[in-house]
């Protein structure tokens, strides 16, 4: 089994971490219609109000990554993403605990994000981590390819 470092807060603007969020769009775009993907580019990674987090490996290979956009009201996740040879290992459960903590640490308990329906992994994945469906919310256009998902936090 790997073994893996504690995931941190981290800048995006890394080059390993970047091959992540590329990879997350290689699989995103081509599963929807132009305009519908709804990723953030990496100044927006980079703004102060935005948790980024990484896991590595023990030899510090980027493996997982995902943001959380502290916004008025709640914390939106954006960029989830694991390599594909460690998936199964629990180590999105692990991301989404920590950016979770840390969110609460600043005073947010009310976490939404938006996904495509076509990504039935990833919404399995939100609902068994005790998110439910929801309305569209923020800026988000009613879009037949979104799923909106929340979960608040006592």
């Amino acid at each position: 089994m790997n073994k893996f470092q504690p995931i941190l807060l981290e800048c995006p603007n890394q080059p390993e971490v970047l091959a992540l969020i590329e990879a997350l769009d290689a699989y995103q775009i081509p599963l929807y219609p132009q305009g519908t993907h709804h990723g953030i580019n990496l100044d927006a990674l980079c703004a102060p109000n935005v948790l980024f987090a990484v896991g590595r490996t023990e030899g510090a290979e980027a493996i997982v990554c995902g943001a959380l956009a502290l916004n008025p009201g709640y914390g939106e996740l954006k960029r989830m993403f694991t390599k594909p040879a460690f998936r199964g290992q629990g180590l999105a459960r692990v991301l989404l605990t920590f950016l979770e903590a840390e969110a609460q640490k600043r005073g947010c308990s009310h976490f939404m994000l938006e996904t495509g329906y076509r990504q039935l992994e990833a919404i399995a994945f939100y609902e068994r981590c005790g998110y439910s469906r929801r309305s569209r919310f923020g800026e988000y256009e009613a879009d037949p390819n979104s799923v909106f998902l929340e979960k608040l936090l006592d």
